[in-house]
């Protein structure tokens, strides 16, 4: 006799809701009639234990909630601070949800890692508060990092700043996490129109994630923007409009970190000397997207920023050059993608601490979304690349 599950119909619809799939979708998935989950939806009729598992599943949610009397509150641990045409938002997809956790998971492993060595605590985390210069917060970071000397010097274009700004940027001891998907499953994609990274202030482990589904030129401010996030020693997820100007963010706390990006990226003064009135706007974007390293997306906007361009001329322009980012779950080499999908830093420590005999393979594979096997695999890559 097959036993049926009391599950409650009330969650199946928020499920649902929750996930994005219509009842088509879902009974695909299932593969199951449509006409059999529209029943558990209304409580004409129960799934079996198996089927409702599947469903589970299927929904990206706990077993257990489909029994709960009422949809659960799902708490966010960091300050929500996202805005969609200046209206918060105030539901999380499970794929924002299931990203955050892993990050928050990954972040608590690496700083009792970090505390069994003795790390001191980073000093520049906090180091402001948002009443602050953004000047002087933008100059201490660049003095921190080396920004303006070391990486734009050796970077041929913007997309080679990138990844050279994180390679700086994990150096200084912040993590950074970047992905389009939801742990290594390229069937569960990020959405920007969600958000594009968050930042977890934390003076021993500090951490950045960036949305890998956004255009990389968007990447680059997002980075920034969260570095300023640290310090000034704020959390939060963070959405910005990136056509609209740092002073007319929704938050405060927003507009701050943005202008600090903005200032740290581009700055001011500098920005003001090599701007020139009377050429072109293409010349002038050329022109300075080559010396500062950053895409033209950035230049444009410290442009209409610094009121150098008007409302519509840096609207027309910017539809032209934002795009989707390249970072697309599966393509490239697995491994590499593990590196950056979930920290070198943290990758390499998660390595070296099973190889140290300090934590099981089992526990390495599971911190960095992977099966035994081929975390087995990654040890001999990482350990290959770093000789």
């Amino acid at each position: 006799m097959t036993t049926e599950a009391f599950i409650n119909p009330q969650l199946v619809t928020w499920a649902l809701r929750r996930s994005g799939l219509t009842q088509v979708d879902a009974a695909k998935r299932l593969q199951i009639p449509q006409t059999r989950l529209a029943d558990w939806e209304r409580g004409d009729a129960r799934p079996t234990f198996r089927k409702a598992e599947g469903l589970a599943h299927v929904l990206h949610i706990p077993f257990g909630f489909l029994f709960l009397p009422e949809p659960p509150l799902l708490e966010i641990p960091l300050p929500d601070l996202r805005t969609v045409n200046g209206a918060p938002l105030r539901e999380f997809t499970p794929e924002f949800y299931d990203v955050l956790n892993d990050a928050l998971r990954k972040q608590e492993w690496y700083r009792a890692y970090l505390e069994s060595e003795g790390t001191k605590p980073l000093p520049f985390i906090g180091q402001f508060t948002p009443n602050h210069s953004v000047h002087m917060i933008a100059s201490e970071i660049d003095n921190t990092m080396g920004l303006s000397e070391e990486i734009r010097r050796k970077a041929d274009n913007w997309e080679e700043f990138l990844k050279d700004f994180i390679t700086q940027v994990e150096e200084i001891g912040v993590l950074v996490l970047r992905s389009s998907v939801v742990g290594n499953n390229t069937h569960r994609p990020l959405s920007v129109d969600e958000f594009r990274g968050f930042v977890i202030s934390d003076e021993i482990a500090p951490l950045i994630f960036l949305n890998g589904s956004d255009a990389k030129s968007a990447q680059i401010f997002t980075l920034a923007h969260e570095l300023a996030h640290l310090w000034v020693g704020q959390s939060g997820i963070s959405n910005p409009d990136y056509r609209r100007r740092a002073v007319d963010q929704t938050h405060e706390i927003e507009r701050v970190c943005d202008s600090i990006a903005a200032q740290l990226l581009v700055p001011e003064h500098d920005f003001l000397a090599w701007w020139d009135a009377n050429a072109p706007l293409q010349f002038n974007i050329d022109r300075l997207t080559q010396r500062y390293k950053v895409s033209r997306v950035v230049v444009l906007r410290r442009a209409y920023g610094l009121e150098r361009i008007s409302y519509d001329e840096y609207q027309d322009y910017y539809l032209g050059l934002s795009g989707p980012g390249t970072e697309r779950g599966g393509g490239g080499n697995f491994y590499r993608n593990l590196l950056v999908r979930n920290s070198r830093t943290l990758a390499t420590a998660v390595v070296g601490a099973v190889l140290q005999g300090r934590v099981s393979d089992q526990i390495g594979a599971s911190l960095l979304n992977i099966q035994i096997p081929t975390f087995r695999n990654f040890m001999e890559f990482v350990v290959t690349n770093n000789r």
